[in-house]
This record gives C-alpha cells, structure tokens and sequence, in this order.
C-alpha cells in the first residue's frame, strides 16, 4: 500500500510513522507513506495555501488550486483507489470501512486546516470523506494518522501475529472479551479459573459469552439492540 498525505504541517505527521508498528510496517516494504506540503504546491511569492471567505465570516479557507496542483501531479503519476479528505462531517470510520480499503493499493489523504477547504475540492477532486468523531480538531493530520494506523496494521504480515487483528474489539461487531497476563492472582484479585484450565474449547466458550455480554452493556448499537 502507498500512502500519499497531503498537509501544511508535514513535520507533525513524520514522528509516529517512525515507531512501533507502522515503522516496522515501512521497513518491511509493506507500506510506503509520503508527505506532501501543501506551500510547495502554492503559487504566490508567499506560498500562502489559504484566503478570506467569499461572503464574509471567521476563519480562512483552504484555496483550490494548491490542492489541485499537487492531486494531479500524484495522480499523472500512479491511479488511486481513493482521494480522502479528513473532515468532521465526512463518514464516520469504522472497522468494516478499514477492513475494506487496507486492501487498496493507493491512497490519498488530504488534511484539511484553518476553516476547511474550498467546496469545489470536494466537489471535483475527492472520493471519500471521512471522520473520526463527533468534535473538531486543528487540522486534519491527527485524524489522517488515526486512518493510516487503522489501515496499516490490517495489511498482512505487518502484525507478527496475524490473528491478532481478527479478534480485536469491533472486528465482528462484538468487543473484546476481559483479557489478563500473569501473575494469575494479585491482591487477592484472581485471574477467572476457566482460563488457566488448559480447557480451549471452554475458554473459547467462555471469550465469546463474555464478549456478547461487553458489547450489549456497552454497545448495544453494535448488536441492533433496541
């Protein structure tokens, strides 16, 4: 998978590909991610990539033509399989929208700043619009690191365990089970018998009964409770 972000704020972007999963992810060859600043795309002697609004009102507003410059030079360059701008009012992610485009090949994500960015972008250049919650954040580049991390940890071999992501939280509408490691009693607080059994047919009893319970007492929704 290829990665194309495009911000004004690369530098914030570059430390959290840099650890942990999504370095190791790079280093094996299973993902490349670029940055784009948006100011090299900017054709001012200011390389500004915002103006006031048409009609008046607070804040700036992302202009169009940087953002253009720069999607058709990456898109001269390779297809897309989507063209995401991050943005509060834009599809809510979830684990079936990132189970589905971890097996893209190419993306990119535009993180909108200031206001947002010119309507005739989302017009005629993007293809998706995604949120990551109900509230505003600064900018778009937290939420582009919340997506790529959602997609990037699906992507076969990057996970030494592979089955890991099938049984995380959410992965089959249902939340993960209690989890516990040793000591398997501390302050008098003990570790549920069925699990030091060695009894795996019961224990997988047991994970699925206690996830169904988690999820209707904290997310009914998940399970079309009424």
């Amino acid at each position: 998978m290829r990665i194309d972000i495009i911000t004004v704020l690369p530098d914030l972007l570059k430390s959290p590909f840099e650890g942990s999963i999504m370095k190791r992810a790079i280093q094996k060859g299973l993902v490349e991610v670029h940055f784009h600043n948006l100011r090299d795309y900017a054709t001012n002697k200011h390389k500004n990539v915002d103006d006031y609004q048409f009609g008046g009102g607070a804040g700036m507003v992302m202009m169009i033509e940087p953002i253009d410059l720069c999607i058709t030079k990456l898109k001269s360059e390779r297809e897309y399989d989507e063209i995401i701008y991050m943005t509060p009012d834009g599809e809510t992610l979830n684990q079936k929208m990132a189970n589905t485009m971890s097996m893209y090949e190419n993306i990119i994500i535009l993180c909108g700043h200031y206001k947002g960015v010119d309507q005739r972008v989302r017009d005629h250049l993007i293809t998706k619009e995604i949120s990551i919650g109900d509230y505003v954040l600064s900018g778009g580049e937290l939420g582009a690191l919340v997506l790529s991390d959602a997609l990037i940890r699906l992507i076969p071999g990057v996970l030494s365990d592979e089955t890991s992501a099938l049984t995380d939280s959410i992965q089959d509408n249902l939340l993960s089970p209690p989890i516990y490691t040793r000591p398997s009693e501390y302050k008098g607080w003990r570790v549920p018998d069925v699990l030091l059994s060695g009894n795996f047919a019961e224990i997988d009893r047991w994970r699925e009964k206690k996830s169904y319970e988690h999820t209707k007492k904290r997310r009914p929704d998940l399970l079309n409770i009424k």
